[in-house]
């Protein structure tokens, strides 16, 4: 059954002391780039790195003894896994956290720092789901779902008390969505304590994405039965533009975030969260790992102009490369990598490809350096230039 407001409360009052109250910060920034107010709820500052833990925590703590002894466990792309670790040594119990064989290693190791068995199977979400329900007609232990569970809803519900206090005014609040747990829980609330504000749900692109913690094929049966009646409306956006707000958000407002946590501001960015007013954004965790960040970061940076790639053919012969990259330095543009190629992509024995990425300022200035190229003559392609 679908949680009442009553158990949303009780949730709150279980997780005092254990979930941090994140705070709720307004950005320039992006006030500016969207024409309207913008407010981040830093869910990314949550313990464990994300919301999960609410929701973790509120059901682990309702177990009765018998159900202690033998252990919890989960599936889980990352952050839920971490949630229930954590929860679970708080209550000193076993949690056994399945989870895909290619889930960040950032969130693997943290599981295990906090006293998780981890065990890694399949491609995706639901395959750790499938072997998780193994594991637990084999055990015994119980299944602490990620999102089809009402005490998992509750814990996340919080946050819908916490933006109900902290941003009254709010004209729209977005949220993402994977197996709909998050989502639920908070509209859940503010159809209750707002029931005037609008609320948009935010889902990533089908397929392998960036977006990792909510790239779920098979979403919650009682969480959408809730949002059927909460939600407003449902955008999706691309991992280009989650690329860019992820960028953005770290850039400008030091707040790192992952994927799934940078949907809703990705919607905002691309124009598709309809209204005005003042909006509050549901950050919802910062658990990237640092090797998707760097690629994630020199993406972004290419796309907004801040890098330039260009490939071209050159004689190869002393003093082209450098007279290339005179060019380039002429035009304040720095050098991050050259790369030759000598076989297999030029039409003459005498030439050479170059593939050559220099760190620029903005998107105007990598016209100003393509320009400068091809005014020397230069017949200059460019690698992945912005949409």
């Amino acid at each position: 059954m679908a949680p009442t407001i009553a158990d949303v409360e009780a949730a709150r009052a279980l997780l005092s002391g254990v979930a941090r109250e994140t705070p709720l910060y307004p950005s320039e920034t992006f006030s500016r780039l969207s024409g309207r107010p913008v407010l981040l709820k830093a869910e990314n500052l949550q313990r464990t790195g994300s919301f999960k833990i609410r929701g973790a925590f509120n059901t682990i703590s309702s177990l009765g003894e018998r159900e202690r002894q033998a252990g919890v466990v989960a599936a889980s792309a990352g952050n839920h896994g971490q949630a229930v670790a954590w929860a679970a040594r708080e209550a000193g119990i076993t949690a056994t956290i399945f989870m895909p064989q290619d889930a960040p290693m950032a969130k693997v190791e943290a599981t295990r720092s906090y006293g998780g068995e981890t065990v890694l199977v399949g491609e995706g979400f639901d395959d750790a789901v499938a072997a998780a329900r193994s594991h637990v007609e084999a055990t015994g232990a119980t299944l602490v779902h990620a999102f089809e569970d009402e005490r998992v809803i509750a814990g996340q519900g919080t946050i819908g008390l916490e933006l109900a206090e902290q941003a009254p005014d709010a004209e729209t609040v977005v949220i993402p969505i994977g197996g709909g747990g998050l989502a639920a829980g908070i509209s859940l609330v503010l159809r209750e304590r707002r029931p005037e504000v609008r609320i948009v749900g935010v889902v990533c692109q089908p397929g392998y994405t960036i977006a990792d913690g909510i790239a779920v094929k098979h979403k919650g049966e009682l969480a959408f039965e809730i949002l059927g009646r909460t939600l407003d409306e449902t955008v999706s956006v691309s991992d280009d533009e989650i690329s860019e707000a992820l960028v953005l958000c770290v850039e400008r407002k030091k707040l790192l975030v992952e994927g799934a946590g940078a949907v809703g501001l990705a919607a905002l960015l691309s124009d598709r969260i309809p209204g005005a007013g003042s909006v509050a954004i549901v950050l919802s965790g910062g658990n990237i790992d640092a090797t998707t960040l760097i690629s994630v970061l020199r993406h972004g940076l290419t796309r907004s102009g801040r890098f330039l790639a260009v490939r071209m053919l050159i004689p190869d012969r002393p003093g082209e490369l450098r007279a290339i990259l005179d060019i380039g330095a002429r035009g304040r543009g720095n050098v991050v990598s050259v790369d030759h190629h000598r076989e297999g992509r030029t039409t003459s024995a005498l030439q050479t490809e170059i593939e050559l990425v220099v760190s620029t300022r903005d998107e105007a200035h990598c016209q100003e350096l393509l320009e400068s190229l091809r005014a020397e003559g230069r017949v200059v392609e460019r690698v992945g230039p912005p949409s």
